[in-house]
């Protein structure tokens, strides 16, 4: 691959043992193909519009708006789409890729179940084998999805090694990829790991930015003054940033999972405490201990407790093109009950890092600015958990 193509600044790379390389390359030369291959991207938007349910609303928040006083306030309904989250934007497109290469089973990591129910989603539609790993402590968290995945025909495999949460099921998905490789495509949910994958979750999820500028622009007559997504691996921040990548009037935010606060020791907050390393694959920004091993990572949310970051994001917060900001498991859910009660909308506890942050940055800002905050899955998952930790006990 051309340097261009597998390095964000000092970050990126591939890393991987020698057995992965012919299938990282085999894999990039597809995904260039694809780009401009006409009958790759008209079955691609077909998908998105067909079964995704594309394009997602930018519905402007009037409760939010007018309760906290500041900018304008519009969300990006990626909750909305087809599995309740962005992540079947990239499935759709690593799986029509898989397709090309003629794969015919799936694997995936998950943590907040999302990426893996949308990708049994899609390998229940094509016909293809499917298994995914996910940590053994997020299977107990994330039962419903655990339960939606088989429902679709996959096979959960939950992960015991380390903490038994998200790290721990890329490690066990690119051990089963290094072993499978004849049959078998690795689906990354997150815009992490070696190239091409980062970039190539950066075009599959793009779709979300390039649909709320048009939508932003046929409402308001101008480009918005903020974005704010919230940020574990970074694949719906990505997704939301890359149509304003070139318009530097427009300030990117991410919120990433402080948890109990970046003090405590119980976080996730890599681009805020993190330092640069080599790990899943590529150069990034990752939670390290005194002797340079990854840290054990904690949120109350499962789909951010990932102890780095995607290259892309490290590079943007070296630029200073992007800010990344920790919001704690208390903001996160008192978030997730406010946007329930002022808009009729149950987000996902990580959609709730970015209302916390937005709800933060509005009242900061005047009433003729606008902020757009994408929603990045619904919280249907999430309620049970959130009811636990407010100490109430569905079961009685």
């Amino acid at each position: 691959m051309a340097q261009q193509d597998i390095h964000f600044g000092q970050y990126g790379g591939q890393f991987v043992p020698e057995a992965l390389m012919p299938e990282l390359l085999k894999l990039n030369e597809a995904f260039q193909a694809c780009k401009t291959d006409e009958n790759f991207q008209k079955e691609f938007h077909r998908l998105l519009n067909d079964y995704a349910g594309r394009p997602s609303l930018l519905y402007y928040a009037r409760r939010m708006t007018e309760d906290i006083g500041g900018a304008k306030i519009y969300l990006k309904r990626e909750d909305l789409n087809h599995t309740g989250a962005h992540k079947i934007n990239n499935v759709i497109g690593q799986a029509l890729l898989a397709k090309q290469l003629g794969k015919t089973r799936l694997i995936a990591e998950t943590g907040a179940g999302q990426h893996g129910v949308a990708t049994a989603t899609i390998a229940a539609l094509f016909g293809m084998k499917c298994e995914i790993f996910m940590g053994k402590e997020d299977t107990e968290r994330q039962k419903l999805n655990v339960f939606r995945m088989e429902l679709l025909g996959a096979k959960v495999v939950p992960v015991t090694d380390g903490q038994g949460l998200l790290k721990d099921a890329v490690n066990a998905a690119l051990a089963d990829w290094s072993q499978h490789t004849q049959d078998t495509f690795y689906v990354i949910g997150s815009a992490v790991g070696p190239a091409p994958y980062p970039a190539m979750v950066h075009e599959f999820q793009s779709v979300i930015s390039t649909e709320s500028k048009e939508q932003i622009l046929k409402a308001e007559g101008r480009l918005p003054d903020a974005i704010v997504a919230c940020c574990g691996g970074g694949s719906n921040a990505i997704g939301s940033f890359a149509a304003y990548l070139d318009d530097p009037e427009v300030k990117l935010y991410g919120a990433e999972a402080s948890g109990q606060g970046l003090a405590s020791g119980k976080t996730a907050a890599t681009l805020e405490l993190g330092s640069d390393g080599i790990f899943h694959g590529m150069a990034s920004k990752f939670l390290q201990d005194k002797d340079g091993q990854i840290a054990k990572v904690y949120s109350i949310s499962a789909g951010l407790d990932y102890p780095g970051i995607g290259p892309e994001h490290a590079a943007l917060q070296a630029s200073g093109r992007a800010t990344y900001v920790g919001i704690t498991d208390e903001e996160a859910v008192q978030a997730f009950e406010y946007i329930a009660q002022k808009e009729g909308i149950i987000a996902a506890i990580e959609s709730s890092h970015a209302v916390a942050y937005t709800r933060k940055l509005a009242k900061t800002m005047s009433p003729d600015q606008i902020i757009i905050c994408t929603l990045s899955g619904r919280g249907d998952k999430d309620v049970a958990q959130v009811a636990d930790y407010r100490g109430v006990n569905l079961n009685d």
